[in-house]
């Protein structure tokens, strides 16, 4: 275990964490580029690290935020996250379920946070980052600012289960079976969350 962390710490993701390089947002990764990866992160290459981190960092740190941890912990979760990632690769049988796979660690290490620090901190106004600062694309956008402000607060009021399923699904892109996967539970379940969340949202926005 001990020479395990070791190796972790001289070659681990979080080594070549640099936020300049990813400031300028993820990079849409296919599944069989997602499968080279994981392949190459298996075989310890430092550059797919770097390649790994500059491809998702962002896409793992804007998680966090919506959610509802604060610009610090969302940093400090992003890099947990990534050092798990990396200790744990092993582990990621399939390249091609690379991304549910790495957010369900982020959820994991998100709920891990949220037992610790339990009633610690509150979800704020500014804890939802809009889809513009990751393309612009995201299907939660909407056409005017007030709106969405709106749509940010009713999502921040979630119950975090629900929040965590609207994320996945509609603000991060994932499928719903990679959704699923990141948040550890049924295809059948994640629906549910999903259609449960949605019905929250359209009722807050419409009272507002």
């Amino acid at each position: 275990m001990e020479k395990d962390t070791q190796a972790t710490e001289q070659t681990s993701p979080a080594a070549h964490l640099n936020t300049e390089d990813v400031a300028q947002g993820s990079v849409p990764v296919s599944g069989e580029d997602k499968a080279a990866l994981a392949g190459r992160l298996r075989r310890g290459e430092q550059a797919a690290a770097r390649e790994f981190v500059d491809r998702y960092y962002e896409r793992v740190y804007l998680f966090m935020r919506a959610i509802g941890h604060d610009r610090q912990i969302s940093e400090d979760l992003t890099q947990e996250t990534f050092l798990r990632a990396w200790r744990h690769i092993g582990q990621l049988r399939d390249g091609k379920a690379l991304n549910g796979w790495l957010f369900r660690i982020a959820g994991n290490v998100s709920r891990l946070h949220r037992r610790r620090f339990k009633g610690k901190g509150a979800v704020t106004m500014d804890a939802i980052e809009p889809p513009a600062a990751a393309g612009g694309d995201g299907p939660l956008k909407v056409g005017q600012q007030e709106q969405y402000n709106h749509l940010q607060e009713a999502v921040a009021r979630l119950p975090w289960k629900l929040r965590q399923a609207v994320v996945l699904h509609y603000m991060e892109q994932l499928t719903i079976a990679e959704a699923a996967d990141a948040a550890g539970i049924r295809e059948g379940t994640l629906k549910s969350r999903l259609n449960r969340g949605l019905e929250a949202l359209r009722k807050e926005v419409a009272d507002e």
